[in-house]
């Protein structure tokens, strides 16, 4: 994978460049923040967005469990975007959602405040938080917590280099807490330097950015607020 690693109470974990967390030593591959039906939740409302993003972000996720081969998949919630996002998905993406969940062993959705009860048919098994070995996966991040991994935020970071700034979506880590990217295809980012993230994470922590297919690492200390 194309990425980088970090160990994360004694776990070697690898960060991903598409922005999913894949655990070799468990087999698990980890994303946050599907959002599956965005678009049309937001067409709804009036606001025309391509209504691609279902079938965008399934694709990448298929090209990753062809990849890696996992025994488990963990998605931390928010995978669909809304409570009548499932009667809204296309019948292709149905199916292709359906097919990736019956090919991995253990598909767990865990519940988010978009999906607090993810919708039945579509296989896997809904909890609320998991505990693997050292670490606890959740959709949103405790304060005080340690070994935990989770979602929500939509973590990005705007880094200054020459000639330009670049701002990209990114992991965020402090040593005890491990804050994943959005996953979905119409998911934005939210500046880890806003009091909502950076109020979760140690004083110092690094980034791991997502950027030309690449994942780049930086302390706080080089981070550029929006």
């Amino acid at each position: 994978m194309v990425g980088s690693s970090i160990e994360f109470r004694g776990a070697a974990l690898r960060l991903d460049a598409s922005g999913a967390l894949w655990w070799p030593g468990e087999r698990t591959l980890v994303v946050a923040d599907l959002h599956l039906e965005k678009g049309s939740a937001f067409a709804a409302r009036g606001r025309m967005l391509p209504p691609y993003d279902t079938r965008a972000t399934l694709d990448r996720l298929a090209r990753l469990v062809e990849r890696v081969s996992p025994e488990r998949v963990l998605c931390l919630g928010d995978s669909f975007h809304d409570r009548r996002a499932a009667g809204r998905m296309e019948a292709g993406d149905v199916e292709r959602l359906l097919g990736l969940t019956e090919r991995v062993a253990d598909w767990v959705w865990v519940t988010g405040n978009h999906d607090p009860e993810p919708p039945e048919g579509f296989g896997g098994r809904v909890v609320e938080e998991m505990v693997l070995g050292p670490l606890v996966f959740r959709h949103e991040a405790v304060k005080g917590a340690v070994g935990e991994v989770s979602g929500h935020l939509h973590p990005a970071a705007a880094v200054l280099v020459p000639g330009r700034r670049v701002r990209e979506r990114c992991f965020a880590f402090d040593g005890g807490k491990l804050i994943l990217p959005a996953f979905g295809a119409f998911t934005g980012g939210l500046n880890v330097l806003s009091p909502a993230v950076a109020g979760m994470l140690a004083p110092r922590f690094e980034v791991h950015l997502l950027a030309r297919g690449k994942v780049h690492r930086f302390p706080s200390g080089r981070l550029s607020p929006d």
